[in-house]
């Protein structure tokens, strides 16, 4: 682990709180931690999904996403809704971490052709949504909510694992996973320096869509 990847995480972190912290050391400097291939959540019928189309310099390919609506009700409903709307459209990977996650989402600021200055700090015109926090581990391909250091400031915003956060268990909301397309997310143009922000111009999700 590079000293500016731990870095990075801690600073992800920040805000979460000291046991957070306390577990980010404890995963890091004890034994690596195996990957798990975690099953989704057991539901009736079908998994709601929906499809990203990325493109830029790094990825280009098609990502299709089951979203986990046991587990995280209100998120994937809003989720769904600004997909549904088109809001994601030419939203940018402005974080992007490497052996950790890429962070997406902000339809606010996350534009492309936007100030890359400010993406990341914006969300929808949605209200924040409450945590619907579960035991859902954060394996590699899981996807989680992004949220200020209040615990209930998820909005529009969210990032896929690269590899496995079990520091992230529980203190993050856990909406899907990615269904196809790993490959097309570990090509994600990788950002740099302790925020893991993107220099030029970050891949981008041209289109987001449900799938019906």
């Amino acid at each position: 682990m590079s000293r500016d990847r731990l870095i990075a995480l801690v600073a992800f972190l920040a805000g979460a709180g000291a046991v957070v912290a306390y577990a980010l050391w404890a995963v890091f400097f004890s034994a690596p931690q195996a990957m798990a291939e975690t099953p989704a959540p057991v539901m009736d019928g079908d998994l709601p999904q929906i499809e990203l189309v990325i493109a830029g310099e790094g990825a280009n390919g098609t990502v299709v996403l089951d979203l986990f609506p046991d587990l995280a009700p209100k998120h994937v409903e809003q989720i769904m809704a600004l997909a549904a709307d088109g809001q994601y459209d030419g939203v940018v990977f402005h974080r992007v971490i490497e052996g950790f996650m890429a962070q997406t989402g902000d339809v606010q600021f996350g534009k492309q052709g936007g100030d890359m200055r400010r993406a990341g700090s914006g969300a929808s015109d949605h209200p924040d949504l409450p945590a619907e926090f579960s035991d859902y581990p954060f394996d590699a391909g899981v996807v989680g909510m992004a949220r200020s250091p209040d615990p209930n400031s998820a909005n529009s915003q969210f990032f896929i694992m690269f590899d496995a956060g079990h520091f992230l268990n529980g203190d993050y909301t856990v909406v899907g996973r990615v269904a196809e397309g790993m490959d097309v997310v570990m090509a994600i143009k990788l950002g740099t320096g302790p925020n893991g922000a993107v220099v030029g111009q970050p891949d981008m999700m041209q289109t987001v869509r449900v799938v019906e």
